[in-house]
């Protein structure tokens, strides 16, 4: 196992559970000719059943945990949140909600009780977890704080046939599976993981996968436009995030799908200066880009290519509603005006407050990063969350 010594050393519990991980992974490369794709690993690291960093025990969220979300930051990003989302149920009849990888549970928590106080709760609030852990302690956290919310949430395990409503997806789309392709002399290939000298290692192949051929061999000419061919050039390419959008978008009758999480359009994902991508570990509130590092212990996540996620999206029929910075999203939503409901006087309360906004909203903090993109079907007029700062033309 690849050691780091900059990064914090874990407990031996800790460790015997990521060598556990490590024998899972181990058994699969064994069992495919010596070598997986990194998709593959990548999979297994976070989403092995009882073991993998998502469906293991482990905190994740919050200081004691690997990494901090906006709802970790601040109740106000739920809450404002909820001045869209109430806009999108009042358009559909007996709406719900439903959210992906609700974390903690904090979003949901600030949302609902925003949506209480504007009298528009949804007829039903699912969650669906794939960490039957993190089921737990989301109805933990309800059960303690809003007794009398419980009754509006259901935990699913797979996606409901139909739904009507708002689809909601904080910081899911990174932590998808994804594939690494190299794009070098006009050839193809991909960078998948093997064992050796007991340890993984990476292993780079001819590229035959048909289904990344094809979306490899579209990204092509975008690739050599701005970088020689004859140089090496390494992304990341996530049919995961496709297929998500294409599952979303054949259950939506009615309603719309909000999205939000850090990434670009291609043209920005794919520059010449992104040449060896963008994937991301995060460990202890440590950031560093070795995925063979703690198999189990640590999140890996690469950024959004926003264009593909709308390619995908309006391919299954729905169409693009907004797309702007996570700033421009929470200002257009009223984040200011609800600060403002704490008097600047009340100096105890209103600072930490309006530090929360800063790390939300300025741009060198999540406010240009992280994006909001939104799809729906049959839903009218312009969305309040992007009247202003619209950057569709970047897709």
């Amino acid at each position: 196992m690849p050691s780091s010594p900059t990064l914090p050393m874990p407990s031996e519990t800790a460790l015997q559970h990521s060598r556990a991980v490590q024998k899972v992974i181990q058994s699969e490369i064994n069992a495919a000719d010596s070598w997986i794709s990194f998709a593959h690993y990548m999979e297994l690291a976070l989403y092995a059943p009882g073991l993998g960093y998502y469906s293991g025990g482990a905190t994740k969220f919050g200081s004691a945990g690997d990494f901090v979300t906006a709802p970790e930051i601040s109740a106000l990003f739920g809450r404002t949140l909820a001045r869209q989302v109430m806009q999108l149920l009042t358009q559909v009849d007996n709406a719900d909600i439903l959210e992906f990888g609700a974390g903690s549970g904090k979003l949901a928590l600030d949302l609902l009780l925003e949506l209480e106080r504007l009298a528009c709760l949804p007829k039903q609030y699912f969650i669906l977890e794939v960490s039957a852990e993190l089921r737990q302690r989301q109805r933990a956290l309800f059960e303690n704080k809003v007794p009398h919310l419980v009754p509006l949430l259901s935990w699913l395990e797979q996606l409901p046939t139909q739904f009507n409503g708002v689809i909601l997806a904080n910081e899911v789309l990174d932590a998808m599976p994804v594939h690494l392709v190299a794009w070098h002399d006009d050839q193809l290939f991909e960078r998948g993981i093997t064992w050796k000298n007991d340890q993984f290692e990476w292993q780079t192949r001819p590229l035959h996968n048909q289904v990344l051929l094809k979306v490899a061999s579209k990204l092509t000419a975008q690739i050599h436009e701005s970088n020689d061919p004859a140089n090496l050039y390494l992304s990341e390419i996530s049919l995961a995030t496709r297929s998500f959008m294409h599952s979303v978008a054949d259950i939506l009758q009615h309603g719309a799908i909000l999205l939000i999480d850090y990434g670009f359009g291609s043209s920005e994902y794919y520059h010449p200066q992104r040449n060896q991508g963008t994937l991301m570990c995060h460990y202890r509130h440590h950031s560093h880009d070795d995925p063979l590092y703690l198999p189990g212990l640590q999140d890996i996540t690469s950024h959004v290519d926003f264009s593909a996620v709308t390619e995908a999206a309006e391919n299954s029929g729905l169409a693009l509603l907004g797309y702007t910075t996570q700033a421009h999203f929470l200002i257009n939503c009223g984040i200011t005006e609800i600060l403002a409901q704490t008097p600047a006087e009340d100096v105890g309360n209103y600072f930490p407050l309006a530090n929360q906004v800063q790390k939300l909203a300025n741009p060198s903090e999540m406010g240009e990063l992280f994006k909001v993109i939104a799809f729906g079907r049959n839903i009218y007029g312009p969305l309040v969350g992007f009247t202003s700062g619209d950057k569709s033309r970047l897709l």
